[in-house]
Parts: structure tokens; sequence; C-alpha cells
């Protein structure tokens, strides 16, 4: 098949080139994707000379977006939303003699592919290789091209496991030590960079397997060393796992949680959903479970025969917070992963009965919002992972029972129609003389607790419990 045929974008950035002196080239993961039959949605272009100059002279022939990514290095990007989607051309210059030079100083052996776009060939057979791309293609392999590469780009250490967790792909043992020798170098890149591939292995199916092999390997801790302080920290009876395995473990387990939920649709569509900066919710849920028990070293307490971690839920709250400022993610995704730390306990407080009062599972839908699935799901994985000897079948079936409620109610209430408000602030003000304060809040949210459980139903009624609670 004709690349042309696979990506009909390529026809957009050949058409803008016509009448250019410019041999410009396809390389890289859009090559790599078209034999592994992915289609991706950001093709790299490689110019003999002049790629900034000929990427504003596409953006204005597509009316995309110009952006320039790095001047020294004669690396630009357009960007344009085609047929609802949002496709990104980078084009950067040459970094050798000829294009041959310049794929043998790329990451990976299997990035090591290249097309002349304005070639009259454009099928498979016409794709210039180097370095063994193909046969680590078949082989399924993550190579490096040389020793150098890490040096040459630190980031290159994150995304070799990026291919690993996206393709499923092995790293070769030779890659994988000098990963190791060379682990350290990762603090050298931009933290957005970091941040960006790290979230891609997030996103895979193959989160728990990728993050166990950058922690074998010590990748993972210079990536976010904060969690140095869970290696080795012991736990009470109830876990079988230190802190830092147990939480590696809950990521696994959120991902055999999706497996078995997979036939439901609505699920999928919630943990789809992007929270901010184009990270989903099922993204973050895992780095929720990697921070969920951070907070535990720094609360570890013996008391008598038992360890306790009492509060270990709001230290990890605060170390949450530098590592979502490290990593620079977005307000919106830092809320998410602080939330998720701090009420992580929640379900587990209603598991604690053998019936929850319908009270307790208000207040929890009403604190934890549109979150309420993902901490159900991730308090589900929790319980999952821990596996001690004071753990019991029953109790395990009992807490997973309440997690599923929960879910299941949220959904029910999403699908019924918002309940007209039987007070407002208005009336407060009004009928009851109040002036804007603390109280308003808490009269409003008695109001909607007692409609909700159905022991108000009308305007007077709703009246009469406004004013027993300002007196």
């Amino acid at each position: 098949m004709s690349l042309y045929n696979f990506y009909p974008q390529l026809s957009l950035i050949r058409d803008a080139l016509k009448g250019s002196h410019a041999r410009v080239f396809l390389v890289g993961g859009a090559l790599r994707d078209y034999y592994l039959n992915r289609r991706g949605t950001d093709l790299d272009f490689a110019v003999n000379q002049g790629a900034i100059a000929l990427s504003r002279k596409f953006a204005r022939r597509i009316k995309g977006a110009f952006v320039l990514l790095d001047r020294d290095h004669g690396s630009a990007r357009v960007v344009k939303k085609l047929d609802g989607v949002i496709w990104t051309f980078d084009l950067t210059d040459w970094r050798g003699a000829s294009i041959q030079k310049d794929l043998g100083l790329r990451d990976f052996t299997v990035n090591t592919l290249a097309l002349d776009i304005l070639a009259q060939d454009t099928s498979a057979s016409s794709i210039l290789e180097v370095k063994g791309s193909r046969r680590d293609l078949k082989a399924g392999v993550v190579r490096m091209v040389n020793s150098q590469v890490f040096n040459d780009d630190p980031l290159r250490l994150l995304r070799a496991f990026t291919l690993k967790a996206t393709l499923g792909f092995k790293i070769d043992i030779l890659t994988e030590r000098q990963i190791k020798k060379e682990a350290h170098l990762i603090s050298k890149a931009a933290a957005e960079r970091i941040r960006e591939e790290f979230f891609k292995i997030l996103a895979s199916p193959r989160a728990y397997e990728t993050l166990s092999s950058m922690d074998k390997l010590g990748l993972l801790g210079h990536v976010i060393p904060q969690i140095t302080v869970m290696y080795g920290v012991k736990q009470g009876g109830y876990h079988h796992l230190d802190v830092w395995r147990h939480s590696l473990e809950v990521v696994k387990q959120i991902e055999n949680i999706i497996d078995d939920m997979g036939k439901n649709n609505r699920l999928k569509e919630y943990l789809e959903e992007e929270i901010g900066g184009a990270h989903t919710r099922l993204a973050l849920l895992k780095m929720a479970a990697i921070l969920h028990d951070i907070g535990k070293p720094e609360t570890r307490r013996q008391e008598g025969k038992r360890m306790t971690f009492h509060s270990h839920e709001h230290a990890g709250e605060r170390i949450t917070r530098q590592v979502c400022k490290q990593l620079k993610v977005t307000v919106k995704e830092r809320f998410f992963l602080e939330d998720a730390v701090r009420m992580h306990l929640r379900p587990g407080y209603l598991s604690n009965f053998k019936r929850p009062s319908e009270k307790a599972i208000f207040r929890y839908l009403r604190d934890t919002k549109d979150e309420a699935v993902g901490l159900a799901i991730l308090a589900l994985a929790d319980q999952a992972a821990t596996r001690g000897s004071l753990t019991t079948e029953v109790k395990h079936k009992h807490h997973a029972k309440v997690c599923r409620m929960l879910i299941d109610r949220y959904f029910e209430l999403k699908d019924q129609k918002p309940r007209a408000r039987l007070l407002t602030g208005d009336d407060l003000i009004k009928v009851l003389k109040l002036k804007p304060s603390v109280l308003f809040g808490k009269i409003l949210s008695q109001i909607e607790e007692a409609a909700a459980l159905g022991k108000i139903k009308t305007k007077q009624e709703a009246l009469a419990l406004a004013k027993s609670i300002k007196k």
C-alpha cells in the first residue's frame, strides 16, 4: 500500500512543497507504525535545510498553527485539525550530511526509517532503512542505535519504555544495561517532556509491566524521586508487600479490574475522558495508585504490636502536590491527584459497615463528585493488592461489593433528571433575612441531603428545616 493511501495527510505537505528545492523525508514513528499497521496522528519529517522556513510556508498554506520548537537545531511544528482529529507535522533539519547520517543519529533501530515524500514510488519497497529497522520491528525489540543515544538526549531513557508500553516490545539486554548505567541522566530532560512520555506509559494497558521494568533498572526513582521513601517500608499484618511494592501492585490490579469490566462501555467512556492536559482519567488513576500511600513512611508508628499510619492520606496529599509541581501537570490534574490520594480510604470506610447507610452513600457521592467511580476503582485495586495474614476472603468480597455498589449508584444518579432545589440562597436572604456567610453553605448542604434522602419534599419543609438550623 502506498504511504499516501495509509497517510492521506501527506499530500498536504507534498503539495505545499511543490517548486521547493528542499529534500524532505518522512521519518521515524509514522513509518514504524505503518509496518505495524497502526495509525498515529504525529508525522515527523527530516529536511536537508530550512525546516523552520518550510514549516512557516506549510502552516500558511494549510491555515495551521505554527510552533517554533528549537531554533538552534532547526525544528518547528505545524498543528492542524483535520476531520475532527488534531494532526502534528514536525519538521527538523538533518543532523548529518545526508539522510543516512541523520538516521544513524536517531534513538532506536525501529525508528531509523525514511521515505522521500516527493518520490514517485511511495510504496513500502521504497522506504530507506538503516541499523536493521525491519529486523527489530519483526522481532519486537527496542534496541539503541549506539551507546551515545542517551547522552545525546536523556529523554530517550524514558522513550524506550514508552515503546515497550505502547507496542508491547522488549528492550534488548545491552540497551537495558546502558539505561541502568545512565538512568540518572533523565533529570537533565525538561519536566514537560518527561511528563508527556510518562503519561503515555500510564495510558497504556501495560503500565504495571513497564513501570516494574523501569523500577528494576533504577529509572523510575529518578523520574519521581519522591517514591524512593517507600522502598522497603514494611506494613502491618493486613499487607503482604512493603509500601512501594504494594503501590506498584495496585497499578496491576487497576489494569486487571479494567480488563474484567471490559464490556462496560459506560465505564470505558468515563475512564477515557480527558481530565486536563490531554491525559485521561485512567492514566491519572494509575498515577494516583503509585502515590496513594506515599505518606505512609512519614506517618509510620509502632503502637504496641500494631503498625499504624494515621493521617498518611494527608501527608500523601502534600507530597503529591510536590510531585505534580515537579512534573508540571495542569492545575486540574493536580487537584485530581491530590483529591484521589486524600480520599482513597473513603470507600473502605463505607465497607466497615455491613450495609452503609443512605446518608453515608449520599455524602460519599456528594464529596467525591465526578471522581466517585475512579476512587471506588482505586479502592477495589488497593484491597485486591492487600493479602496479608489478617485479611479474609469475606472482607475482600464485602469491600468489593460496596465499591461496585458505589459505581452503580453513581451511574444511576447520572441517568436521573436533576432534582430542582427546594431552597436557594435568595430564599435564605428574603425569608430568613440571612446575610451570605458560612452558615449559607451549611443550611443549603443539609437541605440538599435531607431532600436526597426523602426526609423533606416541599419548599415549606425545607424552610422549616432551615429555620431550625439557623436557631
